[in-house]
């Protein structure tokens, strides 16, 4: 159960959407959702569904799974329609979200530093690529314009503006850079994105809007690098985006900015640049369309880094192991 397009969602599973509506609705289906799925094992991925996810776990003797993607208390603070004055009474009731997902079954965490860090049952489900979402990885790259890619939400704090003024930054050189742009975008920032797009030095800007995941990475096939242009806050500083793992599994080289685990990352495998600022990443884009052995090493140290991420086991098929466990102890129970 979800929101958007269930032709979006993965193929032979039964789904159910329902529209995109406000806070009250949004409330309402965290109290009512855990109740309307009588499988043996339910499994979250929002903080708000967590205590009638528990209690439904506990009335029902079925098991609970609680996925946690990112630190939510310190994404508070990156949230522009917080108001200073609740921050504090938000972060309180997502601290108190958190101990009750403490009890859930099984608590999948994107990262060591994602809590619940003290649940009993805790497994590292890392933001590694799905492979079979992944187009494979290109070979020579046809003749033409350089594009640039960044897949995923679409917001100032990640670096919407940024990529935008950087190809802007470069429509009259003699090899001017292209962007596709996919996924939702902010509302703080649509209005912003809507006028930007009709500059003529964003003619070479293409915003897809959201797309179901497999063809949101089709879009990777014409591109030559992906970008992470992620501000320094405090739910982005300790964090290690998936879509730098996924870039890389495309074989695309990174432009990122320098938070330490991206940096280090890109640094262990060659496969991308670190940029500070405006200037850094239009100097980075020009160099990669004009120096042709600076291009070819970032092209080939992130295809070897793709093939090792292509090779390695899939850590999903431990998870996908683990909470079979749980559906079969549930049944014996039963």
């Amino acid at each position: 159960m979800g929101l958007g397009d269930p032709a979006g969602g993965p193929a032979g599973a039964a789904i159910r959407t329902a529209p995109r509506q406000g806070a009250v609705v949004r409330a309402m289906r965290a109290l009512l959702w855990p109740w309307r799925l009588r499988t043996p094992v339910l499994l979250t991925i929002d903080p708000d569904t967590a205590p009638m996810a528990w209690l439904s776990r506990r009335l029902r003797r079925g098991a609970w799974v609680a996925d946690v993607h990112e630190d939510y208390r310190a994404l508070l603070s990156d949230r522009p329609w917080v108001p200073g004055p609740l921050l504090r009474v938000l972060q309180g009731t997502v601290g108190l979200l958190t101990r009750i997902i403490a009890a859930a079954d099984l608590v999948l965490a994107a990262d060591d530093h994602v809590p619940p860090r003290t649940a009993p049952r805790r497994m590292l489900l890392r933001n590694e690529p799905d492979l079979s979402l992944l187009p494979p990885m290109r070979g020579d790259r046809p003749d033409g314009q350089y594009r640039a890619l960044y897949i995923g939400d679409n917001r100032r704090t990640r670096g919407l503006q940024a990529m935008i003024e950087a190809v802007a930054a470069t429509v009259s050189d003699p090899h001017p850079w292209a962007l596709d742009l996919v996924g939702a975008v902010a509302p703080a920032d649509r209005s912003w994105l809507e006028t930007r797009l009709t500059d003529d030095d964003c003619r070479h800007v293409s915003f897809h809007d959201r797309l179901p995941p497999a063809e949101a990475w089709r879009v990777a096939e014409r591109a030559d690098v992906g970008f992470c242009l992620l501000d320094d806050t405090p739910a982005f500083r300790d964090a290690m985006p998936s879509k730098v793992y996924e870039y890389q599994a495309c074989g695309l080289p990174t432009v990122a900015t320098p938070l330490p685990r991206v940096a280090a990352l890109l640094a262990g495998t060659g496969a991308g640049v670190v940029v500070s600022g405006h200037d850094e990443t239009v100097a980075a884009l020009r160099r990669f369309a004009t120096d042709e052995a600076y291009r070819d090493e970032l092209v080939a140290a992130a295809r070897a880094a793709g093939t090792e991420a292509r090779e390695r086991p899939n850590p999903y098929d431990d998870v996908a192991a683990a909470v079979a466990a749980l559906a079969s102890s549930v049944r014996s129970r039963r």
